[in-house]
């Protein structure tokens, strides 16, 4: 662990602890002596790992719910939320790289007890909603392709927590390499089915612009909120803050410089794919059901198996449930990493790793396990479209801070964000603060 520089201690509360995920800091290798492109990939891995938290099986409920009622007129909602993420999470790069904090540890170290216990306490609810979500995909995923009972499969997804340790003993590159595998396989799905599909490309560019619609009408609206929530997810702020710092960078300013334009470009990438992957899901229900007057699909279950019909190919559900279960894996592996740095940053917490991860897994997948049991295999659409909108709803709590942090001279010294990407990122955070008050209303008013 590096030393804390004491001219960086002026602006926080407290000294910086012990490094976020201690066992995994700094391991992998930067290649500072060689090529731009070595160590421009190098740098590569982190942001694929938030990229999974924005195409988890949350969103493919509000997705397929939003394209099969709107058809595209939600494209530019998926658009407007993948360049809030890019902002939000180059700002998680920049806050660990010039504090050698993740959030957690930020908001531990930065607000008095009062504060930061409830801002923990948030976090937690936003990992287990996300928890809720990945585990009603995966399980459902393998109820789709190898007729599982919905019970099993959520007792399966708690195995995840040792493919994660596997995975870190290996090195983290590994776990890196897993993720990155199964986003391929979730590529090629989407990529055949949308070919399959044939969707009106000229409606598909129209939905990238904006509608005022989408504000008016609460049913979009809530929708909107539901694919916001599931693309800018409050978990994959700290886990990027996080992870990034498994490179060994430099400790000079100039070498945290050229590290923190590696790992925009990494995580920059990384999010423009997840978007392709986002709206592929959303073309493909509109495509797929919308354009045939299914324009009540919201089951994950009701998806696949009308998609054999209407497109002509058995393949086409098989495709869906793969890319479906590949998913759910993914998105299971990158919160239980989410969970340990949240448990750790703001507690404080030592345990020895696998350990901690149980304890951390443990709190998220136990109340999605009773809530995935109680539900059966029905009304699980809805479940996930709410645990969506309670992740948008959280999303401010992380937002504010991070914000607050990396447009602090004090704090970040001279890695502080711009003016200009302060501006925009204060005013990203209104917006989704505004959006959600929005909401509020519409609920208590009916």
């Amino acid at each position: 662990m590096d030393v804390l520089n004491p001219n960086a201690r002026s602006g926080w509360r407290h000294e910086r602890g012990e490094a976020s995920l201690s066992d995994v800091y700094r391991t992998v290798g930067t290649g500072r002596h060689s090529s731009r492109w070595r160590r421009a990939a190098a740098f590569a891995g982190p942001g694929y790992m938030v990229a999974v938290g924005y195409m988890d099986p949350g969103n493919w409920a509000t997705s397929l719910a939003g394209g099969s009622k709107f058809g595209y007129a939600l494209l530019t909602v998926a658009l407007l939320s993948n360049l809030m993420a890019i902002v939000l999470q180059s700002l998680c790069a920049r806050l660990a790289i010039a504090s050698g904090r993740d959030l957690a540890q930020a908001c531990r170290d930065a607000f008095p007890r009062y504060v930061s216990v409830p801002l923990w306490a948030f976090a937690e609810i936003a990992i287990i909603a996300t928890d809720i979500a990945e585990v009603i995909g995966t399980a459902i995923g393998l109820n789709l392709l190898l007729g599982i009972p919905l019970e099993l499969g959520v007792l399966i997804t708690a195995l995840d927590v040792f493919v994660v340790l596997l995975l870190q003993k290996l090195g983290f590159r590994w776990v890196e390499a897993f993720i990155i595998t199964l986003l391929g396989v979730i590529a090629v799905c989407f990529g055949v089915q949308i070919l399959l599909a044939d969707p009106q490309w000229g409606a598909v560019l129209t939905g990238f612009f904006p509608t005022t619609e989408i504000a008016t009408n609460p049913e979009m609206l809530y929708l909107a909120l539901g694919i916001l929530g599931a693309t800018v997810m409050p978990h994959n702020l700290y886990l990027h803050s996080g992870i990034v710092q498994t490179r060994a960078y430099g400790h000079t300013v100039p070498e945290k410089k050229e590290a923190l334009t590696y790992a925009t470009i990494d995580s920059t990438l990384a999010l423009c794919f997840a978007l392709l992957i986002n709206a592929s899901i959303l073309i493909l229900a509109a495509a797929a059901f919308n354009a045939h007057g299914k324009t009540d699909i919201v089951e994950l279950g009701d998806a696949y198996s009308l998609l054999s019909p209407l497109l002509g190919l058995a393949i086409a559900p098989t495709l869906f449930g793969v890319a479906l279960l590949c998913c759910g894996l993914n998105s299971t592996v990158t919160a239980t990493l989410a969970g340990q740095i949240v448990m750790e940053g703001f507690l404080k917490i030592r345990l020895k790793p696998w350990m901690r991860r149980l304890i951390t897994r443990a709190i998220a997948i136990v109340p999605a396990a009773i809530v995935t049991i109680w539900y059966g295999d029905k009304g699980t659409a809805e479940l996930l479209i709410l645990t969506q909108v309670v992740l948008s709803l959280q999303l401010s709590f992380a937002v504010f801070p991070l914000v607050m942090f990396t447009a602090s001279k004090a704090k970040m010294g001279e890695l502080v964000a711009p003016r200009w990407l302060s501006g925009i990122a204060y005013l990203i955070a209104i917006v989704i603060a505004g959006l959600n008050v929005k909401l509020l209303f519409d609920f208590v008013t009916g």
